[in-house]
Protein backbone atom coordinates (compact mmCIF):
# COMPACT_ATOMS: atom_id res chain seq x y z
CA UNK A 1 0.00 0.00 0.00
CA UNK A 2 3.06 2.50 1.05
CA UNK A 3 4.31 1.65 -2.38
CA UNK A 4 0.94 2.98 -4.22
CA UNK A 5 1.02 6.25 -2.27
CA UNK A 6 4.93 6.67 -3.23
CA UNK A 7 4.06 5.89 -6.88
CA UNK A 8 1.09 7.79 -6.53
CA UNK A 9 3.14 11.02 -4.86
CA UNK A 10 5.93 11.17 -7.06
CA UNK A 11 2.87 11.08 -10.62
CA UNK A 12 2.10 14.00 -9.05
CA UNK A 13 5.47 15.90 -9.19
CA UNK A 14 4.89 14.54 -12.83
CA UNK A 15 8.66 12.55 -11.66
CA UNK A 16 8.65 9.02 -13.29
CA UNK A 17 10.09 5.78 -10.78
CA UNK A 18 12.07 4.64 -13.33
CA UNK A 19 13.97 8.50 -12.80
CA UNK A 20 14.08 7.83 -9.19
CA UNK A 21 15.72 3.80 -9.77
CA UNK A 22 18.21 5.32 -11.87
CA UNK A 23 19.11 8.17 -9.61
CA UNK A 24 18.48 5.50 -6.24
CA UNK A 25 20.81 3.12 -7.81
CA UNK A 26 23.47 4.83 -8.96
CA UNK A 27 24.19 6.98 -5.72
CA UNK A 28 23.85 3.93 -3.27
CA UNK A 29 26.38 1.72 -5.38
CA UNK A 30 28.49 5.31 -5.36
CA UNK A 31 28.11 5.81 -1.91
CA UNK A 32 28.72 2.40 -0.92
CA UNK A 33 31.39 1.75 -3.13
CA UNK A 34 33.39 5.27 -1.90
CA UNK A 35 32.80 4.25 2.43
CA UNK A 36 33.55 0.56 1.85
CA UNK A 37 37.20 0.96 0.42
CA UNK A 38 39.28 3.05 2.27
CA UNK A 39 37.49 0.32 5.55
CA UNK A 40 39.24 -2.31 3.59
CA UNK A 41 42.43 -0.80 2.67
CA UNK A 42 43.09 -0.33 6.36
CA UNK A 43 41.97 -3.83 7.32
CA UNK A 44 44.30 -4.68 4.62
CA UNK A 45 47.21 -2.96 5.69
CA UNK A 46 46.29 -3.75 9.26
CA UNK A 47 46.13 -7.77 8.57
CA UNK A 48 48.54 -7.63 5.92
CA UNK A 49 46.19 -8.80 3.45
CA UNK A 50 48.19 -7.50 0.34
CA UNK A 51 49.26 -8.71 -3.22
CA UNK A 52 53.61 -8.17 -3.10
CA UNK A 53 55.02 -7.58 -6.48
CA UNK A 54 56.73 -10.00 -8.63
CA UNK A 55 58.82 -10.28 -11.80
CA UNK A 56 55.14 -9.74 -13.69
CA UNK A 57 53.58 -7.48 -11.20
CA UNK A 58 53.16 -3.37 -12.72
CA UNK A 59 53.55 -2.17 -9.36
CA UNK A 60 56.70 -1.94 -7.40
CA UNK A 61 55.24 -1.89 -3.69
CA UNK A 62 52.71 -3.89 -2.02
CA UNK A 63 49.23 -2.98 -2.84
CA UNK A 64 45.64 -4.64 -0.86
CA UNK A 65 43.37 -6.37 -3.55
CA UNK A 66 40.00 -6.89 -1.83
CA UNK A 67 38.30 -3.67 -3.69
CA UNK A 68 35.97 -6.31 -5.51
CA UNK A 69 34.65 -6.99 -2.17
CA UNK A 70 32.81 -3.39 -2.24
CA UNK A 71 32.19 -3.66 -6.18
CA UNK A 72 29.85 -7.12 -4.88
CA UNK A 73 28.18 -5.15 -2.20
CA UNK A 74 27.40 -1.75 -4.14
CA UNK A 75 25.69 -3.92 -6.97
CA UNK A 76 23.99 -6.04 -4.67
CA UNK A 77 22.30 -3.49 -2.45
CA UNK A 78 21.56 -1.20 -5.33
CA UNK A 79 19.76 -3.56 -7.74
CA UNK A 80 17.94 -5.13 -4.62
CA UNK A 81 16.73 -1.82 -3.50
CA UNK A 82 15.94 0.05 -7.34
CA UNK A 83 16.18 -3.18 -9.91
CA UNK A 84 12.83 -4.18 -8.87
CA UNK A 85 11.80 -5.70 -12.20
CA UNK A 86 14.10 -8.38 -11.91
CA UNK A 87 12.19 -10.61 -10.37
CA UNK A 88 12.72 -14.08 -10.08
CA UNK A 89 15.75 -14.10 -12.03
CA UNK A 90 17.25 -11.85 -9.90
CA UNK A 91 17.91 -15.19 -7.57
CA UNK A 92 19.21 -16.91 -9.75
CA UNK A 93 21.65 -13.88 -10.74
CA UNK A 94 22.58 -12.95 -7.18
CA UNK A 95 23.16 -16.44 -6.21
CA UNK A 96 25.89 -17.32 -9.31
CA UNK A 97 27.76 -13.73 -8.66
CA UNK A 98 27.77 -14.51 -4.48
CA UNK A 99 29.73 -18.00 -5.91
CA UNK A 100 32.40 -15.52 -8.22
CA UNK A 101 32.16 -13.95 -5.21
CA UNK A 102 33.97 -16.07 -2.25
CA UNK A 103 35.73 -18.30 -4.75
CA UNK A 104 37.48 -14.57 -6.16
CA UNK A 105 37.42 -14.17 -2.18
CA UNK A 106 39.17 -17.59 -1.76
CA UNK A 107 41.82 -16.69 -4.23
CA UNK A 108 42.66 -13.21 -3.76
CA UNK A 109 43.50 -14.09 -0.19
CA UNK A 110 44.60 -17.57 -0.37
CA UNK A 111 45.47 -18.55 -3.99
CA UNK A 112 42.84 -20.71 -5.60
CA UNK A 113 44.08 -23.23 -8.78
CA UNK A 114 42.72 -22.00 -11.25
CA UNK A 115 40.52 -24.76 -12.37
CA UNK A 116 38.14 -24.26 -9.30
CA UNK A 117 37.78 -20.52 -10.67
CA UNK A 118 36.53 -22.59 -13.42
CA UNK A 119 34.06 -25.25 -11.86
CA UNK A 120 32.91 -21.69 -10.25
CA UNK A 121 31.96 -19.80 -13.06
CA UNK A 122 30.35 -22.94 -14.43
CA UNK A 123 28.20 -22.99 -11.47
CA UNK A 124 27.64 -19.71 -11.54
CA UNK A 125 26.60 -20.15 -15.51
CA UNK A 126 24.81 -23.22 -14.95
CA UNK A 127 22.21 -21.14 -12.66
CA UNK A 128 21.59 -18.42 -15.27
CA UNK A 129 21.31 -20.91 -18.65
CA UNK A 130 19.00 -23.12 -16.58
CA UNK A 131 17.50 -21.01 -14.27
CA UNK A 132 16.72 -17.98 -15.87
CA UNK A 133 16.77 -19.29 -19.29
CA UNK A 134 18.42 -16.35 -20.63
CA UNK A 135 21.13 -18.60 -23.28
CA UNK A 136 22.54 -17.85 -26.60
CA UNK A 137 19.35 -19.39 -29.39
CA UNK A 138 21.02 -17.81 -32.83
CA UNK A 139 23.88 -16.33 -34.55
CA UNK A 140 21.25 -13.80 -36.67
CA UNK A 141 23.18 -14.97 -39.64
CA UNK A 142 26.57 -14.77 -38.66
CA UNK A 143 28.73 -17.10 -41.09
CA UNK A 144 25.59 -18.35 -42.46
CA UNK A 145 24.30 -19.86 -38.83
CA UNK A 146 20.48 -18.55 -37.78
CA UNK A 147 18.71 -20.43 -35.82
CA UNK A 148 20.84 -23.14 -33.67
CA UNK A 149 20.18 -26.37 -31.47
CA UNK A 150 19.14 -26.03 -27.65
CA UNK A 151 21.97 -28.08 -26.35
CA UNK A 152 24.75 -26.23 -29.10
CA UNK A 153 23.08 -23.00 -27.65
CA UNK A 154 23.62 -24.17 -24.05
CA UNK A 155 27.53 -25.25 -24.54
CA UNK A 156 27.75 -22.00 -26.81
CA UNK A 157 26.44 -19.83 -23.94
CA UNK A 158 29.09 -21.40 -21.53
CA UNK A 159 31.66 -20.94 -23.94
CA UNK A 160 31.12 -17.23 -24.19
CA UNK A 161 30.65 -16.73 -20.82
CA UNK A 162 33.88 -18.40 -19.78
CA UNK A 163 35.54 -16.56 -22.68
CA UNK A 164 34.31 -13.39 -21.99
CA UNK A 165 34.95 -13.55 -18.02
CA UNK A 166 38.32 -14.61 -18.26
CA UNK A 167 39.02 -11.83 -21.34
CA UNK A 168 37.93 -9.32 -18.50
CA UNK A 169 39.91 -10.61 -15.98
CA UNK A 170 43.53 -10.61 -18.64
CA UNK A 171 43.15 -7.00 -18.91
CA UNK A 172 42.83 -5.96 -15.17
CA UNK A 173 46.56 -5.25 -14.97
CA UNK A 174 47.48 -1.91 -14.76
CA UNK A 175 45.93 0.95 -12.70
CA UNK A 176 42.29 1.96 -14.31
CA UNK A 177 42.11 -0.11 -17.38
CA UNK A 178 39.61 -3.20 -15.96
CA UNK A 179 37.36 -0.63 -14.46
CA UNK A 180 37.36 1.80 -17.32
CA UNK A 181 36.86 -0.80 -19.92
CA UNK A 182 34.58 -1.66 -17.54
CA UNK A 183 32.65 1.37 -17.27
CA UNK A 184 32.09 1.55 -21.53
CA UNK A 185 31.03 -1.48 -21.99
CA UNK A 186 28.29 -0.88 -19.26
CA UNK A 187 27.50 2.68 -20.69
CA UNK A 188 26.95 1.03 -23.71
CA UNK A 189 24.74 -1.44 -22.04
CA UNK A 190 22.87 1.37 -20.21
CA UNK A 191 21.86 2.93 -24.18
CA UNK A 192 21.03 -0.58 -25.19
CA UNK A 193 18.94 -1.62 -22.47
CA UNK A 194 16.91 1.66 -22.06
CA UNK A 195 16.35 1.69 -25.61
CA UNK A 196 14.71 -1.65 -25.85
CA UNK A 197 12.84 -1.08 -22.17
CA UNK A 198 14.76 -3.58 -20.61
CA UNK A 199 14.67 -1.21 -17.35
CA UNK A 200 16.07 -3.98 -14.76
CA UNK A 201 19.36 -4.83 -16.36
CA UNK A 202 19.88 -0.76 -17.00
CA UNK A 203 19.72 -0.63 -13.05
CA UNK A 204 22.11 -3.03 -12.98
CA UNK A 205 24.80 -1.34 -15.98
CA UNK A 206 24.13 2.04 -13.79
CA UNK A 207 24.77 0.18 -10.86
CA UNK A 208 28.35 -1.62 -12.07
CA UNK A 209 28.69 2.16 -13.07
CA UNK A 210 28.57 3.65 -10.09
CA UNK A 211 30.67 1.04 -8.15
CA UNK A 212 33.78 1.42 -10.99
CA UNK A 213 33.47 5.05 -10.82
CA UNK A 214 33.89 4.83 -7.46
CA UNK A 215 36.47 2.07 -7.23
CA UNK A 216 38.63 4.14 -9.89
CA UNK A 217 39.47 6.99 -7.30
CA UNK A 218 41.47 4.45 -4.76
CA UNK A 219 42.71 2.18 -8.08
CA UNK A 220 44.46 5.66 -9.19
CA UNK A 221 45.49 6.83 -5.89
CA UNK A 222 49.45 6.98 -4.76
CA UNK A 223 48.53 6.78 -1.05
CA UNK A 224 45.47 5.04 -0.87
CA UNK A 225 45.76 2.42 -3.72
CA UNK A 226 43.65 -0.86 -3.99
CA UNK A 227 42.76 -3.25 -6.55
CA UNK A 228 39.95 -5.07 -7.45
CA UNK A 229 41.56 -8.40 -7.45
CA UNK A 230 39.89 -11.64 -8.43
CA UNK A 231 36.89 -10.85 -6.46
CA UNK A 232 36.08 -7.86 -8.69
CA UNK A 233 37.23 -9.38 -12.17
CA UNK A 234 35.36 -12.51 -11.97
CA UNK A 235 31.97 -10.56 -10.31
CA UNK A 236 32.15 -7.63 -12.55
CA UNK A 237 33.23 -9.71 -15.81
CA UNK A 238 30.70 -11.90 -15.08
CA UNK A 239 27.76 -9.26 -14.63
CA UNK A 240 29.03 -7.60 -18.22
CA UNK A 241 28.88 -11.12 -19.81
CA UNK A 242 25.21 -11.68 -18.47
CA UNK A 243 24.02 -8.34 -19.89
CA UNK A 244 25.80 -9.40 -23.39
CA UNK A 245 24.12 -12.36 -23.38
CA UNK A 246 20.80 -10.95 -22.48
CA UNK A 247 21.02 -9.00 -25.23
CA UNK A 248 21.62 -11.17 -27.88
CA UNK A 249 18.56 -13.08 -26.07
CA UNK A 250 16.11 -9.76 -26.38
CA UNK A 251 17.70 -9.21 -29.77
CA UNK A 252 15.84 -12.71 -31.26
CA UNK A 253 12.38 -11.29 -30.03
CA UNK A 254 9.99 -10.16 -32.42
CA UNK A 255 9.51 -7.21 -31.31
CA UNK A 256 13.20 -6.43 -31.41
CA UNK A 257 14.72 -8.50 -34.53
CA UNK A 258 18.45 -6.58 -34.26
CA UNK A 259 20.31 -9.01 -36.48
CA UNK A 260 23.73 -7.45 -35.91
CA UNK A 261 23.91 -8.08 -32.00
CA UNK A 262 26.41 -10.69 -32.17
CA UNK A 263 28.71 -8.34 -34.05
CA UNK A 264 27.50 -5.22 -32.20
CA UNK A 265 28.89 -7.15 -29.01
CA UNK A 266 32.38 -7.91 -30.49
CA UNK A 267 32.54 -3.95 -30.89
CA UNK A 268 31.41 -3.68 -27.75
CA UNK A 269 33.68 -5.77 -26.14
CA UNK A 270 36.76 -5.23 -28.22
CA UNK A 271 39.68 -4.55 -26.26
CA UNK A 272 39.09 -7.58 -24.27
CA UNK A 273 38.56 -9.96 -27.08
CA UNK A 274 41.20 -8.40 -29.00
CA UNK A 275 43.77 -8.80 -25.65
CA UNK A 276 42.94 -12.37 -25.27
CA UNK A 277 42.97 -13.34 -29.18
CA UNK A 278 46.60 -11.30 -29.43
CA UNK A 279 48.11 -13.28 -26.76
CA UNK A 280 47.09 -16.68 -27.78
CA UNK A 281 48.12 -16.33 -31.32
CA UNK A 282 51.54 -14.93 -30.02
CA UNK A 283 51.70 -18.04 -27.05
CA UNK A 284 51.10 -20.25 -30.27
CA UNK A 285 53.08 -19.04 -33.11
CA UNK A 286 56.35 -18.91 -30.14
CA UNK A 287 54.94 -22.69 -28.98
CA UNK A 288 54.37 -21.54 -25.44
CA UNK A 289 51.08 -22.92 -23.75
CA UNK A 290 47.91 -20.55 -24.59
CA UNK A 291 47.39 -20.00 -20.72
CA UNK A 292 50.80 -19.32 -19.55
CA UNK A 293 51.15 -15.74 -18.25
CA UNK A 294 53.62 -13.24 -20.08
CA UNK A 295 54.02 -9.27 -20.87
CA UNK A 296 52.69 -9.60 -24.56
CA UNK A 297 48.90 -8.27 -23.39
CA UNK A 298 48.26 -4.67 -25.55
CA UNK A 299 49.25 -2.48 -22.00
CA UNK A 300 52.03 -4.12 -21.88
CA UNK A 301 52.84 -2.77 -25.77
CA UNK A 302 51.89 0.26 -24.76
CA UNK A 303 54.03 0.22 -21.78
CA UNK A 304 57.17 -0.92 -23.98
CA UNK A 305 56.03 2.85 -25.49
CA UNK A 306 57.08 4.87 -22.03
CA UNK A 307 53.77 5.34 -21.24
CA UNK A 308 52.57 5.32 -17.97
CA UNK A 309 49.55 3.74 -16.80
CA UNK A 310 47.14 6.48 -16.61
CA UNK A 311 47.83 7.24 -20.58
CA UNK A 312 47.65 3.58 -21.76
CA UNK A 313 44.48 2.98 -19.78
CA UNK A 314 43.02 5.75 -21.61
CA UNK A 315 44.17 5.09 -24.85
CA UNK A 316 42.86 1.34 -24.69
CA UNK A 317 39.86 2.68 -23.04
CA UNK A 318 39.23 5.29 -25.70
CA UNK A 319 39.73 2.60 -28.89
CA UNK A 320 37.47 0.94 -27.17
CA UNK A 321 34.95 3.78 -27.33
CA UNK A 322 36.07 4.39 -30.76
CA UNK A 323 34.96 1.01 -31.81
CA UNK A 324 31.53 0.96 -30.13
CA UNK A 325 31.18 3.59 -31.93
CA UNK A 326 32.36 2.83 -35.35
CA UNK A 327 29.75 -0.68 -34.31
CA UNK A 328 26.57 1.82 -33.56
CA UNK A 329 26.45 3.94 -36.99
CA UNK A 330 27.20 0.89 -39.27
CA UNK A 331 24.60 -1.28 -36.89
CA UNK A 332 22.20 -1.50 -39.96
CA UNK A 333 25.40 -3.41 -41.74
CA UNK A 334 24.72 -6.98 -42.88
CA UNK A 335 25.82 -8.80 -40.25
CA UNK A 336 28.70 -10.97 -41.93
CA UNK A 337 30.25 -7.38 -44.01
CA UNK A 338 29.92 -5.99 -40.22
CA UNK A 339 31.85 -8.68 -38.93
CA UNK A 340 34.81 -8.55 -41.80
CA UNK A 341 35.00 -4.63 -40.91
CA UNK A 342 35.50 -5.48 -37.30
CA UNK A 343 38.15 -7.90 -37.90
CA UNK A 344 39.93 -5.81 -40.33
CA UNK A 345 39.81 -2.77 -37.90
CA UNK A 346 40.91 -5.25 -35.06
CA UNK A 347 43.85 -6.77 -36.83
CA UNK A 348 45.07 -3.23 -38.06
CA UNK A 349 45.08 -2.32 -34.77
CA UNK A 350 47.16 -4.93 -33.14
CA UNK A 351 49.59 -4.82 -36.28
CA UNK A 352 50.08 -1.03 -36.30
CA UNK A 353 50.60 -1.33 -32.35
CA UNK A 354 53.30 -4.02 -32.33
CA UNK A 355 55.00 -2.71 -35.59
CA UNK A 356 55.21 1.21 -33.45
CA UNK A 357 56.39 -0.91 -30.56
CA UNK A 358 59.07 -2.87 -32.70
CA UNK A 359 60.08 0.51 -34.51
CA UNK A 360 60.34 2.06 -30.54
CA UNK A 361 62.41 -1.14 -29.44
CA UNK A 362 64.82 -0.61 -32.27
CA UNK A 363 65.86 3.05 -32.23
CA UNK A 364 66.38 2.31 -28.29
CA UNK A 365 69.00 -0.53 -29.36
CA UNK A 366 70.40 1.77 -31.56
Amino acid sequence: MENFKILEFLYQLKISPIYVNIVGAFISAFVITLVSIPKIIRISHKKGLMDAPNERSSHVFKVPTLGGVALFFGIVVSTSIFATELGSNYAFFLSAITILFFVGLMDDLLVVAPDKKLYAQIISITLIVFGSGIMINSLYGLLGINEIPYWIGVLLTYFVFIILINAYNLIDGIDGLASGIGIVISFAFIFIFYRIFDYSIGILAISVVAVLIGFLKYNLSKSNKIFMGDTGSMVIGFIITFMAIRFLYMAGLPNYKIESAPVILLFIFCIPVIDTLNVFIIRLLIKKHPLHPDKNHLHHQLLKLGLNHIQTSIILVTINIIFIAVGYFLRYLEINKLFLIFILLSTSFVVILRYITHYKNKLTLN
